[in-house]
């Protein structure tokens, strides 16, 4: 029996942190909020079918981290965007008083296209987050314990709007740019 995942299209708190970032990004606005909104809902869904408790402070986390979490794309216009995701999360999180959470969200970020699982401090959050971004990130090629059914539903309820096919475009020019290292987002 195919369990089935909560599927939220508006979550108060993504939106409130998306605000004000859509004028940054721009076109890509739909697909980017899509995204973020299917990979932080394959964490929480992750977890529950896992049968382990998500807390809320850690769902508030992987929603903050997921916002963040490839922003330097449209913050510094560049597929080496790991580090310049980081900055804008910490300066979020010190202005709300959430600093105390700087480190397990910056690790967050900075792993979540490692190409292996993530083994150190804050291990359960930030392999969680990597496992919800590489599921959305492969369309679904990589699941987890996710189903095929799960993800398709998820896809149905958050089309990609061109969120893929953006990436693959800015990854084209990038590898013109820079041929010896073409994805430079990427980690062991």
């Amino acid at each position: 029996m195919s369990h089935s995942l909560k599927i939220l299209t508006s979550i108060p708190e993504l939106e409130a942190l998306f605000e004000p970032w859509k004028d940054i990004i721009g076109e890509d606005y739909h697909g980017y909020r899509n995204h973020v909104y299917r990979m932080v809902q394959f964490c929480f869904g992750l977890k529950d079918l896992r049968g382990e408790f998500l807390s809320d402070d850690d769902r508030q986390k992987i929603m903050i981290a997921g916002v963040f979490h490839d922003i330097g794309i449209w913050v510094q216009g560049t597929l080496d965007y790991i580090s310049p995701s980081v900055q804008p999360a910490m300066t979020y999180l010190a202005n709300n008083g959430l600093s105390h959470w700087q480190e397990e969200v910056r690790l967050m970020i900075e792993n979540h296209h490692k190409l292996i699982k993530y083994k150190g401090e804050y291990q359960d959050t930030v392999e969680l987050f990597r496992q919800g971004d590489v599921v959305d990130f492969t369309l679904g090629l990589v699941k987890f314990d996710l189903t095929k059914e799960n993800i398709q539903q998820m896809k149905t309820m958050l089309p990609n709007n061109g969120f893929h096919k953006g990436l693959l475009k800015k990854g084209q020019k990038w590898f013109l740019r820079h041929p010896l290292n073409p994805v430079p987002m990427m980690k062991w």
